[in-house]
């Protein structure tokens, strides 16, 4: 299964999320995307771009300042 990692530590709201939405795009259907992030809006906003897309957010975590979201392609367009 493909993985790829984003790392968009330092990036501002909306960022983070179009730029992992971009990256999601380019990506096969059951593929993980890792995103690295440090803006706190991100804890928010990447569960609602999960549930408004049909990705699945399947991990998201914090150490030392740096949010690590682990989301997975919808198998089948929403």
């Amino acid at each position: 299964m493909s993985e790829t990692l984003l790392d968009l530590q330092g990036l501002s709201c909306p960022l983070p999320v179009l730029k992992a939405n971009k990256a999601m795009r380019g990506l096969p259907p059951g593929a993980r995307l890792t995103v690295l992030a440090t803006d706190p809006a991100a804890t928010r906003d990447f569960p609602a771009y999960c549930q408004e897309t049909g990705h699945e957010l399947v991990s998201a975590t914090e150490a030392g300042g740096v949010f690590r979201f682990e989301l997975r392609k919808r198998a089948e367009p929403a």
